[in-house]
């Protein structure tokens, strides 16, 4: 971002909450009033006693209040209750069952509600990750989006699910009793309260301070968690260079910064538990001694002691979290605001609807006037952030059917341009058509379901080989999947395998060679149909009589996609109606192999290096190895300056 431009303001954690809370904020208001009933009841419950000890046992009760009245004759009246005690104990049970009903509500209905919220949030990431452009996924780490998208949502689900929840259920569990403690007797009340301020700001105050210690623990356990990750990755290097000692002294390292950290973490807490347990302890015996008091000068009821006990118990235990549920607090707006900063990216950049709606309508014309793939640069040029172009006016037109040649020396721009026609990156100025459109108007998702791309390093996924091929076109049948294994030649190393088709290939495509991923991709490349085909280099790690076949069958397949080759073999590329040669971000030649093998200049230095190379391999393999690495770093450093 520029000095000049104003930072934009990123929305508060808490509204990108509200947001994803829409449609849900009418059962959580349910589960916050399932608490008010619910905590009558449970305060109910021990008053029955109460007023059963006070003003039906005593042959001369004190003057009752109108509510333990009320409840005495909800009961059948003081003589029936004095005859018939069980019915006292049946309306404790009865009253407890409510209150217990009233809880469940209260806890389905948040679970329910959290549970939505959390599953749009996690969909809305993932979905939003797809949308990011490459550049932002490039200095992006990968660990911290799993953090993000895993620990960091889990956070907020249990903060939903609980300590919203649990934020009310103190609240409410304090304040309903209190007006009722207060009728009864204010000295009495006062004893009862006189050490909640200390506990909850003691718990408050404890969990601040080891807020640090937490956020520790969980950077410790990633970071040993990322060494983890990264042996499991690399473990063939790491068994080829023998460095299994070295990997477990690493993670010894992180796991006992761990331990130690997590040991550290957990002292802190036994001292807040033992230390907050005492101090709910002296909050009872303060209650019990000065009622035990009361009672033995006769100025306070057995009844309302009885009751007076039980209240400070319901109330006290979750009035001693409070400090807990505001620290969790803090950690859920810690790591809703690690959300939202995904979620503030901006998306890959669309066209508007109705140059979508033209550009749908242009396409249906076209499919019924004839061959698509026709791909045109106008005056292109592309520069990184520092101001170095990488393409400096490129101007090409390739035709519908067409096989088009890239080569060129190591940044010279030949990736460049099939990251620009995927649109991964866009121009920094000049225009791009396909089939005489510029592709600015094309969606990205349309432009590139109109594109296969085959890499040097293809990603295959930990399923069977049939779903690796099948992923860009699912309709494709058994026929259209074992027709494109057989065009890039891998249908008779695929039916070598235990399970031919039906061959898991595991994590990456770990369990074929090389050159079986990349013959893989390519069916799944060829299998969709595509109106261009980009083989980046993606026939590298083939021996050449496997590349003869495979290229004899893309020359069968001539005309039914355009095609654009990047390679650095130049047996590759003889095939091609034509061949760009890039040097310093231009075209310096371009025709057939004959026409540039013939004429002087980069293309034709190459061509005689590499049949050179080829003459002295068969004479004497090791001096001409030797010879071939220094004539390519001087071919290529020659290529860059002409």
């Amino acid at each position: 971002m520029s000095e000049e431009e104003p930072e934009q303001p990123k929305t508060s954690p808490m509204r990108v909450l509200w947001n994803q809370m829409r449609g849900e904020q009418l059962r959580y208001g349910a589960a916050l009033l399932a608490l008010i009933p619910s905590a009558v009841l449970l305060y109910l419950a021990p008053l029955i006693p109460k007023v059963v000890l006070d003003q039906v046992l005593p042959e001369n009760p004190e003057e009752a209040t109108s509510f333990s009245r009320a409840i005495v004759s909800a009961l059948g009246g003081r003589e029936t209750l004095r005859e018939n005690l069980w019915i006292a104990g049946i309306a404790v049970f009865v009253v407890t069952i409510a209150a217990g009903g009233f809880t469940y509500l209260r806890g389905r209905w948040a679970a329910i509600a959290s549970e939505r919220i959390v599953r749009r949030l996690r969909e809305r990431l993932y979905d939003h990750l797809q949308r990011l452009p490459i550049g932002w996924h490039h200095t992006a780490n990968t660990g911290d989006l799993i953090q993000r998208c895993t620990s960091d949502v889990d956070t907020v689900r249990q903060f939903l699910a609980s300590q919203v929840v649990e934020i009310g259920r103190a609240l409410v569990m304090f304040m309903v009793p209190l007006p009722l403690m207060l009728a009864i007797d204010p000295k009495m009340t006062l004893a009862a309260v006189v050490l909640m301020p200390v506990i909850v700001a003691f718990s408050y105050f404890f969990f601040r301070r080891v807020r640090r210690a937490f956020l520790a623990v969980d950077e410790a356990e990633g970071a040993m968690t990322g060494v983890l990750q990264e042996n499991l990755v690399g473990i063939r290097v790491v068994r080829a260079f023998a460095r299994q000692k070295h990997e477990e002294a690493k993670f010894a390292e992180r796991n006992s910064t761990h331990r130690r950290l997590d040991q550290r973490l957990y002292r802190n807490l036994s001292v807040f538990w033992s230390t907050s347990d005492l101090l709910c302890f002296a909050q009872l015996v303060l209650v019990i001694g000065y009622g035990g008091y009361r009672l033995l000068e006769g100025t306070l009821p057995v009844g309302s002691f009885y009751w007076y006990l039980a209240a400070v118990n319901l109330f006290l235990w979750p009035m001693r979290f409070m400090g807990r549920i505001l620290t969790e607090l803090g950690k859920a707006t810690v790591a809703i605001g690690r959300i939202a900063e995904i979620l503030e990216s901006p998306e890959e950049t669309q066209p508007e609807a109705a140059l979508v709606a033209a550009e749908e309508s242009r396409q249906r014309e076209a499919a019924l006037a004839g061959p698509r793939g026709e791909i045109a640069f106008e005056d292109v040029r592309f520069e990184v952030e520092d101001g170095k172009p990488i393409l400096d006016a490129i101007d090409f037109r390739i035709a519908p059917g067409e096989t088009i040649a890239l080569i060129g020396p190591s940044g010279a721009g030949k990736s460049t341009i099939a990251r620009l026609l995927l649109r991964f990156i866009d121009p920094t100025a000049g225009t791009i058509r396909f089939d005489g459109r510029d592709i600015a108007t094309i969606p990205r998702q349309q432009m590139r379901a109109r594109i296969a791309v085959v890499l040097q390093d293809p990603f295959l996924y930990s399923k069977t080989v049939r779903e690796n091929i099948r992923l860009g076109r699912k309709s494709a049948t058994t026929d259209d999947i074992t027709r494109a294994a057989s065009e890039s030649s891998i249908h008779d190393s695929i039916s070598d395998f235990a399970n031919g088709y039906d061959t898991t290939v595991g994590e990456r495509g770990v369990t074929l060679s090389g050159g079986q991923r990349q013959r893989v991709a390519l069916a799944r490349a060829l299998v969709d149909r595509p109106d261009v085909l980009i083989l980046d280099d993606a026939l590298s790690a083939v021996d050449t009589d496997t590349e003869g076949w495979i290229l004899e069958a893309l020359r069968a397949r001539q005309g039914g996609h355009t095609t654009l080759l990047i390679a650095h073999r130049l047996s590759t590329l003889l095939h091609a109606d034509r061949i760009f040669v890039l040097d310093g971000g231009r075209i310096a030649q371009q025709g057939t192999h004959a026409e540039l093998a013939a004429c002087s200049g980069l293309y034709q230095r190459l061509w005689r290096l590499e049949n050179a190379l080829e003459d002295e391999l068969l004479e004497d393999p090791e001096p001409a190895a030797e010879a071939a690495i220094v004539e390519t770093g001087a071919e290529t450093a020659e290529g860059r300056k002409s």
